[in-house]
């Protein structure tokens, strides 16, 4: 029965072959037509007929070399009908691999050679497509093939058609399956056009040479891998999340099936890891998916030299963070044991010009940190290095990440060890430009670090952040906010522990006040002061600062004989005493010794300028401030002669008119404030007086305002107790500045004037004094006729209270000028009230 169906199915053969016969010879026209006729022919009687898979067999041995040839026919259609014949049989044949030792030949010299001889791109797609065939149903046949088929794929890979490209990758990858004994002597050769090809516009393109490049190196040699890691790398970044994914599934796989995957292990992990962070969650959990099985594999493979660890390293350390997963014991050993060679790479690549390579680079540093655990402290070194370096980045992202990194140092590495280096980093930043970086770090460390840890070193730590050379050595604006997180990350942290070095603390906190040129910053330093407060159970600034106003004046004091205008010294006590508020007036004491030397004459001018600025504004509410216990009288005298009159006494310079400046508002606030009593005034005028008296000429028109300012409250205060002659001193002064530029100035000039004449008391002899009364009413006369209404009615008001001292001798000064003025209304007023004062007097002593 076999036989004689063998021989129906060649008598069939037979007959189809003969009918082909002179279409075959047609094919061999000079016509194209003729020749393009003939090729359907035969595919018409024998394709599309459906011929048994026997009877084609017979027939396509005939046919092979005909079609074959027709591969290089000029005409486009008929080259098409013979690949699509070809294709056919090759898939319906029962022998396809008979066909391969003319095929294959034909094939490479058609689609192989360096130039490409088929012009179509369409027919450069299906020969590829009837390649892949070839290899699906030929496969191990292929073997004797293996040059042929390299340089076709090689071409292909290359080539200009996006959808040749494609198809190559996809031939080359059923090729190295089918033929992985041979593939691997050539498959080296395919690295570099796919790598040609691996950055292509097309997203589809890149896909399809990412996994032809993993069945490459799956199936090759292995020695390439370096070759094309750099590549993949890139393509982590892509924008096509399909791309990213095809790296992922490419480099699971070769961590997992690789033969020489142990050598490569440093190389590939960072590649997989990176994608645990990716943005899209099926690319996340495709890669942590792959990881698992990665450390799960090298897990049971090493399960001799891990034996102890499985057995007592499988509960979490202490203190690990909360709501993370921890990663396998064979993920974190194969982390651990290629941190060595993986540190470097982050370090050199958290620096890359590219934006994104920063920043993926930072969070596979996380990753990497949270499966070393405490391992990472044998590389700590280089890792705070790469973290200073990093958090100098101008891309946010990549700041936020390693501050997350850092803060898993502080969670693995004892603060011990950490504090050991980064202290030292504190003081003496390796980076000029950027001094902050190290405080950042430490901050971030810190806030990993757990409490029970961390409390025994507050100490120290607060220490170095107190330390002048790290709290006061930077006024940029970027190291005061980063000293401030330092403090605000221990308060929060260790919360009521920070009692025990609240000192410390304060004296940071001062200094970023006194410092900062941002109202943001100052004001998150005092909430932090508030904190501090709430921390120890205290209700006010003004309480944090009793308890430590005794050691905070032992701090300044310290210092006090070197301080200069650029002394952070003389900002802190301006903090402290205004801070304080009526807590400084339980250390005046204190506070005088510290005044009483950095505001001596031959001090820096502009240092006593900001002091003696300060001590205005508080002597002004001096009940409230300094003398809020009563113990600022005490001093007062103290202080106003040995130091604000020295600083009275004329020098030569600008500067030193600022300071008498400075100080003459001192004095006014002295006395206009209630810090001194007036006995204590009476006690002091002689040396007081001539200091004041000799600011009346100063170039300065604040100055003067404020000597004269300071005269009036002398004669409020003392007026009436001061002796004839010293009255007598004042007078005159005070009428030089009624001839003053300032209209301020005159104002103020006279109303001191009228505090003189009413300040007169029984001990004044007006008729000792006549000369003296003479020249004032003069002189007050004259100014009876200035230009301006305001001054003539101010001097006529102390005109009227001069007529209370001398009428007799007002009225004949007034009458002997009356003639003179432009205006006699205001002498005809004043004689008027003179008369009315003469008449009322007599009435009043026939009275008594």
């Amino acid at each position: 029965m076999a036989a004689m169906a063998a021989g129906e199915e060649h008598a069939s053969s037979e007959v189809v072959l003969r009918g082909l016969t002179r279409h075959l010879n047609c094919l061999n026209e000079d016509n194209k037509a003729t020749r393009k006729r003939a090729i359907e022919q035969i595919k018409k009687e024998t394709i599309d007929k459906n011929l048994s898979s026997d009877v084609l067999h017979e027939v396509f041995t005939v046919l092979l070399k005909p079609l074959l040839k027709c591969l290089s026919d000029p005409m486009e259609r008929c080259r098409e009908t013979a690949i699509t014949m070809l294709s056919e049989c090759i898939r319906c044949v029962s022998k396809p691999e008979e066909s391969l030792p003319y095929l294959m030949p034909c094939l490479a010299q058609r689609f192989g050679e360096k130039d490409i001889l088929e012009p179509a791109e369409e027919l450069r797609l299906s020969a590829l497509e009837m390649l892949t065939l070839t290899v699906e149903v030929c496969g191990k046949h292929l073997a004797p093939y293996l040059n042929e088929m390299i340089n076709i794929l090689q071409r292909g890979i290359v080539d200009p058609f996006p959808d040749v490209k494609r198809e190559s990758c996809k031939c080359t990858i059923h090729f190295a399956k089918c033929v992985p004994e041979q593939f691997h002597m050539q498959a080296e050769s395919l690295v570099k056009p796919l790598m040609q090809t691996i950055s292509h516009q097309h997203s589809r393109v890149r896909v399809s040479v990412i996994e032809a490049t993993g069945a490459v190196i799956q199936y090759g040699t292995g020695k390439n891998v370096n070759d094309v890691v750099s590549h993949l790398a890139q393509r982590l970044f892509d924008d096509s999340s399909q791309v990213r994914k095809a790296v992922t599934a490419v480099v699971g796989d070769w961590l997992l099936h690789l033969p020489d995957r142990y050598s490569y292990f440093h190389t590939l992990i960072p590649l997989l890891l990176t994608n645990t962070s990716d943005e899209i969650p099926e690319i996340r959990l495709l890669a942590a998916d792959l990881w698992r099985q990665v450390g799960a594999q090298w897990e049971k493979e090493n399960e001799e030299d891990i034996k102890d660890k499985m057995d007592f390293l499988l509960t979490p350390p202490p203190f690990y963070p909360s709501g993370v997963e921890r990663p396998g014991l064979g993920c974190r050993e194969l982390v651990v044991r290629n941190l060595g060679r993986l540190v470097p790479a982050i370090t050199h690549d958290i620096t890359d010009w590219l934006v994104a390579t920063r920043v993926r680079t930072s969070q596979l540093l996380s990753v990497l940190l949270l499966h070393a655990e405490d391992h990472c402290t044998q590389h700590l070194q280089p890792l705070l290095a790469t973290l200073y370096r990093a958090c100098t980045d101008t891309e946010k992202d990549v700041v936020n990440n390693c501050l997350a990194a850092a803060k898993l140092l502080g969670t693995f590495v004892p603060p011990a060890v950490f504090l050991k280096l980064m202290l030292c980093h504190v003081t003496s930043p390796s980076s000029a430009s950027h001094p902050w970086a190290p405080l950042m770090v430490l901050a971030a460390v810190l806030g990993g670090c757990p409490k029970p840890l961390l409390k025994p070193h507050l100490e120290e730590l607060t220490n170095t952040l107190a330390h002048p050379d790290v709290c006061q050595e930077y006024q940029q604006a970027m190291y005061l906010e980063q000293l401030l997180a330092c403090v605000d990350v221990l308060l929060y942290q260790c919360d009521s522990e920070c009692t025990s070095v609240s000192l410390q603390l304060l004296k940071v906190l001062v200094t970023v006040q006194c410092l900062s040129t941002e109202p943001e910053l100052t004001e998150k330093a005092v909430d932090s002061m508030h904190l501090l407060c709430k921390v120890q159970g205290l209700d006010s600034l003004q309480q944090l600062y009793r308890v430590h106003m005794e050691q905070l004046m032992d701090w300044l004091c310290a210092s006090v004989n070197n301080w200069s205008s650029y002394s952070p010294e003389r900002l802190q006590l301006h903090i402290i005493v205004t801070q304080s508020g009526p807590v400084i007036g339980e250390f005046v004491s204190r506070l005088m010794q510290i005044l009483l030397n950095c505001l001596q004459p031959e001090k820096d001018p502009e240092m006593k300028m900001t002091i003696l600025t300060m001590m205005a504004k508080l002597l002004l509410e001096a009940p409230h401030t300094l003398d809020s216990q009563g113990l600022f009288h005490e001093h007062s005298e103290k202080f106003l002669c040995d130091i604000l009159l020295p600083n009275l006494v004329w020098r030569a310079g600008r500067t030193a008119a600022a300071v008498r400046t400075a100080a003459i508002s001192c004095v006014l606030a002295l006395l206009h404030g209630g810090a001194i009593t007036p006995a204590q005034v009476l006690c002091v005028e002689e040396k007081l007086s001539p200091q004041v008296l000799s600011a009346l000429e100063e170039d300065s028109q604040m100055a003067r305002l404020l000597a004269c300012r300071s005269v009036s409250s002398i004669l409020r205060l003392i007026g009436p107790s001061l002796h004839p002659e010293a009255l007598n001193k004042i007078y005159p002064e005070l009428l030089k500045r009624l001839d003053d530029s300032s209209e301020e100035v005159r104002a103020v000039a006279l109303e001191a004037l009228g505090l003189w004449l009413c300040g007169l008391s029984k001990d004044y002899s007006p008729e000792l004094c006549t000369p003296h009364l003479q020249l004032l009413f003069q002189q007050l006369l004259l100014h009876l006729d200035d230009p301006d209404s305001a001054v003539q009615d101010h001097v006529l008001d102390i005109l009227k209270k001069g007529s209370l001292v001398h009428p007799s001798l007002l009225k004949t000064e007034t009458e002997a000028v009356r003639g003179k003025h432009r205006c006699p209304l205001y002498c005809d007023r004043l004689l008027q009230h003179i008369h009315s004062v003469t008449t009322q007097q007599p009435a009043s002593n026939s009275s008594d």
